[in-house]
């Protein structure tokens, strides 16, 4: 099963801090791995357990979290209640993939999040990408549509359905299985699928032999 992403909320006031790791824990696939209140917790955090996504406010007591996420090769979003142009520009400047400026809803972090796990599905999923894919990934990464295709076939919908409503990951036999598809075909829109980033394709290994690749729906944005 493919391991949650790990996320380290940064912030020096401890309540904010506690209600932005309760938001990320809520999403399927994220976890906090750590909290820090300055640079130097989040540094050393970083260093001992590298997260992949970190949460940065600007304002630390001992530094910036612009200066924070430029220093290091992670993906991150600024969390702050600074407005200026200046530091929106800044912030993305130094690699931050989403701004959200505080006070914001649950729902807008959950919304940046999921668009984060859709655009690493879709860069994940295969060793080389093509012009297309990497359109895509961005496109979602800005929080646009799942940018899937105007129609599906009869039978694309039909896998994506059994995967809507399994609760947990299946194989391309046993989906197979379900709709009277033989395995070839079922696999080949699970891949189409997958490519799209709805699905998340998890690895089960067993004792012996290559690991089956397991397919899961991604949770609603």
């Amino acid at each position: 099963m493919t391991a949650a992403f790990r996320v380290l909320v940064v912030d020096d006031d401890f309540h904010v801090a506690r209600l932005h790791s309760r938001i990320v824990d809520s999403v399927d696939g994220f976890e906090v791995s750590a909290t820090a209140g300055t640079v130097a917790e989040a540094v050393a955090a970083i260093e001992a357990d590298r997260p992949d996504v970190v949460l940065a406010d600007i304002y630390l007591p001992d530094g910036s979290g612009l200066d924070l996420i430029a220093r290091y090769d992670l993906d991150s979003v600024v969390l702050s209640a600074a407005v200026t142009s200046a530091a929106v520009r800044r912030a993305f400047q130094r690699g931050a993939f989403g701004y959200l400026v505080k006070p914001f809803g649950d729902d807008q972090l959950v919304a940046l999040l999921r668009s984060y796990q859709r655009y690493r599905n879709l860069l994940d999923a295969r060793p080389e990408l093509d012009q297309e894919t990497i359109d895509r990934a961005r496109r979602v990464l800005n929080g646009g549509a799942r940018d899937t295709p105007a129609r599906r076939s009869p039978t694309e919908t039909a896998v994506l359905e059994v995967l809507v409503s399994a609760e947990a990951a299946l194989s391309a036999p046993v989906v197979a299985e379900r709709l009277g598809l033989s395995r070839a075909t079922a696999q080949r829109h699970l891949s189409a699928l997958a490519h799209q980033g709805v699905l998340v394709v998890e690895l089960q290994y067993g004792s012996t032999g290559r690991p089956e690749h397991r397919y899961r729906s991604v949770a609603p944005s």
